[in-house]
């Protein structure tokens, strides 16, 4: 009994709390704002990786010279601040600590991830999300060759911008892959459907539907190998271990 009241003292504290905790959590999704920049101090790169990845790399030059990058004329970038100590000249944004998704004046940080995906000879920015299967593209590119010495300069798609995050006015050393579009529109636009709702990548003329049994079960596996393949329609067979209580007791 003394087990149950404190049990159920607790669910009560817990309760009472949760009121003054969702305040709180509606102020911490606001905490930081953000703002503009100019694009011309910027370079969205895809940096080679190895013999076929790319890596998302910004480049922000911050005093007049010497340049942090430079056109090359066979259509790719060279990170000329490679040659130089660039402390206080250029800023370098690297990883998800640099920079984020933000939509519609919300961050998007830990629910989205910036990629660099090559497709043929284009590269797409993709924003993916484990929550919702529909790709966001924020940029794309050409490449005109593969070098590695060489990145590729990206363009950002239209309603996209570069932006700062900001703390109470003040400027930090983060950056923001931001579109004022709202989240549910721009799934849309990709082909998906908002959150909450079921997503399919649309079947294109060559292809056929997907069996039943795996479109109502993606994660279902059918192959040799699966320790139990089930068909539509058939029953599984379940053993029955009768019970016996050996200690003779209840609970």
């Amino acid at each position: 009994m003394k087990r149950t009241y404190l049990a159920l003292a607790g669910l009560a504290l817990a309760g009472a709390a949760l009121p003054m905790a969702q305040p709180r959590l509606a102020a911490a999704a606001s905490l930081f704002q953000s703002s503009e920049v100019d694009a011309e101090r910027f370079a969205v790169l895809a940096r080679p990786v190895g013999d076929d990845d790319w890596t998302l790399l910004v480049l922000e030059q911050l005093a007049a010279q010497p340049a942090c990058w430079q056109a090359r004329p066979d259509g790719l970038v060279d990170p000329t601040l490679n040659r130089f100590d660039f402390t206080g000249i250029c800023s370098r944004y690297l990883d998800s600590n640099g920079y984020s998704l933000r939509v519609a004046d919300e961050d998007l940080g830990t629910t989205y991830r910036l990629r660099i995906q090559q497709l043929g000879s284009r590269l797409e920015l993709q924003a993916i999300s484990s929550t919702n299967s529909a790709v966001l593209v924020v940029g794309r590119a050409e490449v005109p060759l593969r070098d590695r010495d060489g990145f590729v300069a990206l363009k950002l798609e239209p309603g996209w911008d570069l932006k700062r995050r900001t703390y109470e006015e003040r400027a930090l050393s983060h950056l923001y892959f931001a579109s004022q579009t709202s989240l549910p529109q721009l799934i849309a636009s990709a082909g998906g459907t908002a959150a909450g709702q079921s997503w399919r990548r649309p079947l294109g003329p060559d292809r056929d539907e997907l069996p039943a049994v795996a479109a109502a079960d993606p994660t279902l596996d059918l192959g040799e190998d699966a320790p139990m393949a089930r068909s539509p329609g058939r029953a599984i067979a379940l053993q029955v271990i009768p019970y016996s209580d050996s200690n003779g007791g209840g609970l």
